[in-house]
């Protein structure tokens, strides 16, 4: 028997009643478990074992999943779920660590990391945001953090009058002496490079208060989604739904 604080990344119904589960704790990292008799009326468990919270979590050891004997919420984030746009976002960061952690290996960073992005999300801060800052801290907890200050191709500092193309399979910022691979070179403008400093560098309260042109945030988001996915060779599947939402809102 072992009790961890956890976070639930994927579920799905197994058999007549039970449900397996993909946990997120820090310790122990993602691990599989499983929920028997939670989908009866009369389970414990059922009310309790939710995403897009913090639970409290008893488990013990089995052969092919842990299961789960005992849950408590300790940080339910209800107000996260009054916008569409706030909960598919949480639903968007919960797939992507899913996706950037291997089965049982700790990983405190990234669970604190998603921890405070449903805080901020629960918080009312602005949904994209939070995805902004996530993914470039994200990509810290990945060790491939973006360069955005030097070349990636001749290390040499970037200038702010000359012209910038972000290459996600080189890194980062290409700069306009260099001509790099052809078809993955994009321009990037000296707003949106600023933008990607400040998701590195300020914290996320001066994030939250900044002004900037509608454009500028979609340049940036294109950036970092086009980074994460080369890293994570694979494209996110609850992104079109979030842009479905946003595009209805």
């Amino acid at each position: 028997m072992y009790v961890t604080d956890a976070i639930v990344l994927t579920r799905f119904d197994y058999g007549e009643a039970d449900r397996i589960m993909t946990l997120f704790t820090p310790g122990y990292g993602k691990l599989k478990a499983i929920a028997k008799g939670v989908r009866r009326p009369t389970s414990r468990l059922g009310g309790s074992l939710e995403p897009l919270a913090e639970l409290r979590v008893a488990l013990a050891r089995g052969r092919t999943f842990d299961v789960v004997t005992q849950v408590q919420v300790t940080h339910a984030w209800l107000r996260l779920r009054d916008s569409l746009e706030s909960t598919a976002t949480a639903w968007y960061l919960a797939e992507m660590a899913d996706r950037a952690l291997e089965e049982r290996h700790e990983a405190d960073g990234l669970y604190l990391l998603l921890r405070h992005s449903y805080e901020l999300l629960d918080a009312g801060m602005e949904p994209g945001r939070v995805a902004r800052w996530y993914e470039m801290h994200l990509a810290d907890e990945l060790g491939v953090r973006p360069e955005v200050d030097r070349c990636v191709e001749c290390d040499r500092m970037l200038e702010p009058d000359e012209e910038f193309r972000w290459v996600p399979p080189l890194g980062g910022v290409l700069c306009s002496r260099c001509p790099g691979p052809p078809r993955e070179r994009v321009g990037l403008s000296v707003d949106a490079l600023k933008l990607l400093k400040a998701y590195q560098r300020m914290d996320v309260e001066a994030l939250a208060a900044l002004r900037l042109r509608p454009e500028v945030e979609r340049e940036v988001e294109g950036a970092l989604r086009d980074f994460l996915r080369i890293s994570l060779e694979r494209d996110a599947r609850s992104l079109p739904f979030l842009d479905e939402v946003r595009r209805g809102t």
